[in-house]
């Protein structure tokens, strides 16, 4: 008889626990994350009686990142004249400040899921425009029964509201940054939420505000995205590769190289466009049809001529080539054209000098505002370009390369680097330019004796070294770089 009791006593247990579970599952559902998120501590307390703090979840800002280590190099501001480092460094401190302002960095925040919470809401891709009223998408409550249900959203950049109020819905802050949204009826609360919007009151082409959406002790957040809708800048291809690229040379001095090498673009490819920017000191008059020559100050160096060549081109690509370079049999633009027309993410193509396939990747730490970021060129690529034997992507390559025209042109060349320039351009351009490397797109190296005087100006004296290591250090915000 004991036995019988003992197990009727046990059946009866079980079956109470089984209706518990099943009629209050959003218990479980929130005392499981409890357990999980305090998993060192092995009692569960009754939520009824007091709660666990609530978790967290952000927004976290990264005010001050971890210094980054210069090794084995000298720092960046080495060379700045003592008596005017600390007046260098305030301004580049302000110049830094703007630029976080500028590129949107205060709205680089992490922000953490809650689990398990019983609130719906956009996680991503919630867009608006600037001052204009739009729905949120997909909120909603999810939850057991209730006598009355409320929920509440706070914003700091716009106005809350929701659409064709009706007598008896109880809404509270109508156009305010805070909003409160009850009801008896779940379904109607849901009907609620389906009609509140947004309307940024700040004027801005590009930023972000976070809201804040809560219901008991439950909070989630998510972000919206201010953006002015901006216009597509297109370049029609054409139907042949002369409509799809232009051939840029930066020349100097160097004209019986520059004359051989028009000459070998010409017989592979006689009706494509050739630019050439001339910054030689007895300029000389270069002749061909298609041939655009520009005529510039003497020796206003390497990246000068760069800009003003990419400034005046028409097609959605073009090919970089030195002016002692030549084409070779085996050359063919097309190749380049059909890598970035089959990757349309891709901004830079790079090739091969004779056999030379130089690359690089930069190991970039942001380290802090106050010491800026270290660099570090590696020789060497990141991945394998899909579908493409023989490319990877870098964040450098050789000068022969094709450019993507609209991509290159937002980067740009700073033409204060006049005579040892190239690694710049990609410095400047790290995390906005997609780069590869490809074997096989080969272009030749034109053989040429000693030049005496374009030697003086391709070698530099130390001081232009020393005024480009300063440079960096305030442009690109380094604490130190190293080749």
């Amino acid at each position: 008889m004991h036995e019988i009791r003992k197990t009727l006593f046990i059946v009866i247990l079980l079956m109470g626990l089984l209706w518990f579970f099943y009629t209050d599952r959003e218990f479980w559902s929130k005392t499981s994350t409890q357990i999980l998120s305090f998993s060192s501590l092995h009692v569960l307390k009754d939520p009824e009686i007091t709660d666990f703090p609530k978790t967290n979840i952000g927004p976290f800002h990264n005010e001050n990142p971890t210094p980054c280590t210069c090794q084995k190099t000298a720092p960046a501001n080495q060379f700045v004249p003592e008596d005017e480092l600390d007046d260098l460094q305030k301004r580049r401190a302000e110049e830094f400040r703007q630029h976080q302002i500028r590129t949107g960095k205060e709205n680089n925040v992490l922000i953490l899921a809650p689990a398990n919470t019983p609130l719906q809401y956009p996680i991503r891709g919630f867009r608006v425009t600037p001052m204009n009223k739009t729905l949120i998408p997909g909120l909603a409550l999810q939850t057991q029964n209730r006598a009355v249900y409320k929920v509440s959203l706070r914003v700091q950049k716009g106005l809350l509201s929701v659409l064709d109020v009706q007598e008896g819905e109880q809404v509270d802050g109508q156009n305010e940054e805070h909003l409160s949204i009850s009801s008896s009826n779940l379904q109607q609360l849901n009907e609620l939420l389906s009609r509140v919007t947004y309307t940024s009151t700040v004027y801005h082409i590009k930023t972000q505000d976070l809201a804040y959406f809560s219901f008991e002790n439950h909070e989630v957040i998510f972000p919206i995205e201010i953006r002015r809708l901006s216009v597509p800048v297109l370049f029609d291809p054409g139907k042949d590769v002369n409509s799809q690229v232009t051939v840029l040379i930066k020349a100097f001095l160097r004209y019986k190289e520059l004359r051989v090498l028009i000459d070998s673009i010409r017989r592979l490819y006689p009706k494509i466009k050739i630019i050439v920017a001339d910054d030689s000191l007895n300029p000389e008059k270069v002749v061909g049809d298609n041939v655009e020559q520009y005529i510039m100050p003497p020796a206003q160096g390497w990246f000068a001529g760069r800009n003003l060549a990419v400034s005046q081109v028409t097609t959605k690509y073009f090919l970089w080539v030195d002016d002692d370079f030549v084409f070779l049999n085996e050359t063919r633009i097309e190749s380049f054209v059909n890598i970035m027309e089959a990757v349309p993410e891709l901004d830079v193509v790079g090739g091969q000098v004779e056999g030379n396939q130089f690359f690089f990747k930069l190991q970039y730490e942001e380290g802090s505002s106050q010491e800026g970021g270290c660099i570090t060129r590696v020789i060497h690529t990141h991945a394998p370009l899909p579908g493409f034997d023989g490319c990877f992507f870098a964040d450098g390559v050789v000068n022969y390369f094709m450019g993507r025209t609209e991509a290159v042109r937002r980067v740009g060349f700073d033409p204060f680097l006049k005579r040892v320039a190239h690694t710049e351009f990609f410095i400047d351009g790290l995390g906005d330019l997609l780069v590869v490397t490809c074997k096989g797109l080969r272009i030749g190296h034109q053989k040429h004796g000693h030049n005496d005087k374009y030697g003086s100006f391709r070698n530099p004296p130390k001081s232009d070294s020393e005024a480009k290591m300063t440079h960096h250090f305030f442009k690109n915000h380094l604490k130190c770089i190293k080749y």
